[in-house]
């Protein structure tokens, strides 16, 4: 079995590896003197192999390259930076994280809350070169060098994630060494990467989609990565003519946002002719696939992924294999099937829950023997999703059997926004769920009952939610009754509810 130090061994010396706008790239030489360096620095903290290390940086080629070398050796548990104190206090909590990485000058609400949990605050202070940094422990001190250090072995822990969960507090997902190299195999050989491909990376790094498919799979196959700060549609082909990619990976919301403006920038696309781009983490409107390859003259390949996959589990093939818009694809790693309610595997055509066994998935939820129980059935994982396989082999979602809500590829848990908005004097009552959007795919609302004799309007919640959650979160429409809409049995129902409501 690989590990990410071998894996990443492969490639040039001199070839660059990681790039970034105004700088010199990073070679791979370079990558690897730093992992060593990063390794040793950890180590010497005390900081060894399965242990955690929480990361909260901005975008960019030090997010990136942080990421790699921490996971080569430590548990890493990248976080969004946009989150309030009290989300970065139930994270650096529940993952019991032993150190975190902030960018020296940074003022993220993490730092306070590593100080009060007594979590290591380490500095990360940027070099010239892409990706090129130092790390420094903000307290000066040393430590007793880590009891199990050096590099990780494939069933060591190497990327911890939340998955937001409806029925109750996110769940930890242990990915290990094995698991986020067997997803970077999967991505590398599905899109055929080679050493000359560039990839423009414009995905956030705290989440599984940038950091595997934008960032790990790329590198795998000894190729470029160009890191920009972070999606900006007005930014977008100035960086494809520094970058001058062969390919790019997005969530519908950014493709749209870019087809926008593509037709101001066709001298641009025809100078960096793109062999692909990929589309993920939401299924993506045929219309916008159409726009995309004209403006582009590239085939859009849509992928299917999920965190306890390690991103992706079926994909679109390329070109001159066949691209059926409205699918998400052939199985691209792990094997799939489509299973019937009594645990048996449906024939191809019937609808059922998508199942997924293989190399990258991950073993189990952490401390959470319910919802494992539920998770996997003789030995599948089930994703909560509902689809139907074609008899070519192609599946496509016809439904979420999860209440999540989808916003643009962010994944929100709707009891969690039901628990702030409970926190709320004058809240008696609530009940969040997804609402269509056109652009979005889906939205957060809200219905809220109030206490009897207290009043609050529609801004006061959602300023009371932004104080506590990431903007993402917070409900665009809150609707007042007199009673929570019930199911039948009595039960809350939040898949159906907007359009009961008359809502998109």
């Amino acid at each position: 079995m690989q590990t990410l130090a071998t894996m990443l061994g492969k490639a040039a010396a001199d070839a660059p590896a990681i790039a970034a706008p105004g700088r010199p790239a990073l070679s791979y030489q370079g990558l690897h003197a730093l992992m060593t360096r990063t390794l040793a620095s950890l180590n010497g903290l005390g900081i060894g192999r399965n242990d955690r290390v929480a990361i909260v940086l901005a975008n960019g080629p030090e997010m990136a390259t942080c990421f790699i070398s921490a996971a080569c050796g430590v548990a890493t548990a990248p976080l969004n930076p946009a989150y309030r104190a009290d989300e970065f206090e139930f994270y650096l909590s529940d993952l019991h994280a032993k150190a975190l990485i902030v960018e020296h000058d940074s003022t993220s609400p993490a730092i306070a809350v590593a100080g009060k949990l007594g979590v290591r605050i380490i500095d990360l202070v940027a070099g010239a070169t892409a990706g090129d940094f130092e790390l420094k422990p903000r307290d000066g001190a040393g430590g007793t060098p880590a009891a199990q250090g050096g590099l990780a072995q494939p069933g060591d822990e190497s990327m911890v994630l939340h998955t937001s969960g409806t029925t109750s507090r996110p769940k930890i997902v242990p990915l290990s060494q094995a698991n986020l190299c067997a997803s970077a195999r999967n991505i590398a050989a599905t899109l055929q990467f080679r050493p000359g491909d560039c990839g423009l990376n414009i995905m956030p790094l705290f989440h599984i989609h940038g950091l595997i498919a934008g960032v790990l799979a790329p590198l795998a196959a000894g190729s470029q990565v160009f890191c920009t700060p972070g999606f900006n549609a007005l930014k977008f082909f100035g960086w494809m003519d520094e970058a001058r990619p062969t390919w790019y990976t997005a969530v519908p919301t950014m493709h749209q946002a870019i087809v926008g403006r593509a037709g101001k920038n066709t001298e641009i696309i025809k100078r960096h002719p793109l062999r692909f781009i990929r589309s993920s983490s939401s299924s993506m409107p045929p219309q916008v696939i159409r726009e995309l390859e004209e403006a582009f003259g590239a085939p859009l390949i849509e992928a299917y992924g999920m965190t306890e996959a390690t991103h992706q589990m079926a994909s679109n093939p390329l070109p001159p294999a066949v691209r059926k818009p409205g699918a998400v694809g052939l199985p691209a790693g792990p094997e799939i099937a489509i299973m019937g309610e009594d645990g048996g595997l449906l024939p191809r055509g019937a609808i059922g829950e998508i199942v997924i066994r293989g190399d990258n998935v991950t073993a189990g939820y952490e401390s959470n023997p319910k919802a494992n129980a539920e998770a996997f059935t003789n030995g599948w994982f089930r994703t909560g999703d509902q689809g139907q396989m074609d008899a070519e082999g192609y599946l496509s979602l016809t439904g979420r059997l999860k209440e999540i809500i989808n916003r643009g590829g962010e994944k929100i848990s709707p009891r969690e926004v039901d628990e702030i908005l409970m926190d709320h004097a004058a809240v008696a009552q609530v009940v969040c769920f997804g609402m269509p959007h056109p652009k979005l795919g889906e939205e957060v609302a809200a219905v809220v009952v109030l206490r009897e004799g207290q009043a609050a309007t529609e801004r006061e919640l959602q300023d009371f939610v932004s104080k506590r959650a990431a903007d993402f979160k917070v409900p665009k429409k809150i609707l007042f009754m007199d009673e929570i809409p019930k199911g039948a049995t009595g039960k809350l129902q939040r898949i159906g509810l907007a359009a009961k409501l008359g809502l998109g």
